[in-house]
């Protein structure tokens, strides 16, 4: 049995080698490293594969949230409500820009943004939400969207583990997570389900003005060279990494249906292990998985994690603090109980979740989880 990896970069590299190596040479004969031809080529697949008008690239997902806030005319201590339960950049962008987070807890079987909270965090200097679309799994869209409308809200989308995900709208409509708030954002992080090979981000949106705005942001605010409209920043995909995602683009949904075949495994044969809680899988949105996370109850989480770590089953805690209890944010006094974030965080351990797991790999990591509780 090949050894066993929270993400196999190698052997999904090996399959489309040629195609890889192909589009990396092709660049380094063009040379123009920088805003080279693949740039712009892969913002339009990419746009066309998300139904979305614009994608404008940019370094890395942080900074994607980064600019999205910049692109709002937002001021000084206006209210952007964010989850705690989420990798640090959704929320560190914020202070950043001498804006206020505050910190909404999570629906404890989605892990995402809980609804039922959301208007009691709003008040007059509320202008943002962040859903979250954690693990592969849209946060509740239409809800979030009814509640910004109702508010006066900008929504941004944090899809950053969810590149490919389905909303399903109440009518049926369906649309991709990351064009459904007036901003998307993701991350091409080598271990997403679209990654390069460093460091990658965009954004999305159907604004017209959004989009220029966005653009001239990440320009050092300019849209011709030596002249600067307003303060920006230098951020931008390279052309050797907008090559590699238009290779790795094209396998996506096949990316996605892999990691569901390794889920739906998951699910089978774990099903029958009551003291652990299996994702649930939302009505509304399909689930990509960037992440397979169980709940693990009475108290063994580390017990289990450590049981698997002994027996060379690499798994990993997202995320063992949450936000609001981080020392980061010790200026943000938390406005309500965050309770679920909390307790999650205490119980949740991602198992390995990739395109190139193979059956053997599986058997043996379902059985030594039954090992740990049967034995």
């Amino acid at each position: 049995m090949r050894p066993i990896q929270m993400v196999d970069l190698f052997n999904q590299y090996n399959k489309i080698k040629g195609e890889i190596d192909s589009a990396i040479n092709n660049v380094l004969t063009s040379s123009k490293f920088i805003k080279g031809a693949e740039v712009e080529l892969f913002e339009k697949e990419l746009a066309d594969y998300l139904k979305v008008k614009h994608v404008i690239s940019c370094a890395n997902g942080t900074d994607a949230l980064m600019i999205a806030l910049l692109a709002l005319d937002l001021k000084e201590n206006d209210e952007i409500i964010v989850p705690s339960f989420s990798f640090v950049a959704t929320a560190e962008v914020v202070p950043l820009l001498k804006l206020k987070p505050v910190f909404a807890d999570i629906d404890p079987y989605s892990y995402n943004i809980d609804t039922y909270q959301l208007k009691d965090l709003i008040n007059t200097r509320a202008k943002a939400i962040i859903p979250v679309h954690l693990f592969g799994q849209s946060a509740y869209m239409e809800v979030i969207l009814k509640i910004a409308n109702d508010h006066n809200l900008f929504v941004i989308e944090d899809a950053a583990q969810s590149l490919g995900c389905d909303y399903i709208f109440d009518n049926k409509k369906i649309k991709k997570t990351g064009t459904l708030g007036n901003i998307g954002c993701t991350s091409f992080f080598p271990s997403k389900n679209l990654g390069c090979f460093g460091d990658g981000g965009a954004l999305f949106t159907d604004d017209d003005y959004l989009a220029e705005k966005i653009r001239m942001i990440a320009n050092h605010g300019s849209t011709k060279k030596y002249y600067h409209e307003m303060i920006g920043i230098n951020s931008r995909l390279d052309t050797i990494q907008a090559a590699i995602l238009r290779v790795k683009l094209r396998y996506l949904d096949q990316y996605n249906k892999k990691r569901q075949e390794v889920a739906n495994y998951y699910y089978e044969n774990l099903k029958n292990i009551d003291e652990i809680i299996l994702p649930k899988k939302e009505e509304y949105s399909t689930h990509i998985f960037n992440q397979f996370t169980i709940r693990v109850k009475e108290g063994k989480r580390d017990k289990l994690k450590d049981f698997l770590s002994k027996n060379d089953i690499p798994t990993m805690i997202y995320y063992p603090l949450p936000l609001h209890l981080q020392p980061a944010f010790r200026l943000y006094a938390k406005t309500k109980e965050i309770m679920e974030s909390e307790k999650a965080s205490s119980e949740v351990l991602s198992l390995p979740m990739h395109t190139e797991l193979d059956d053997e790999q599986l058997l043996y990591i379902t059985q030594k989880i039954k090992e740990f509780y049967y034995q």
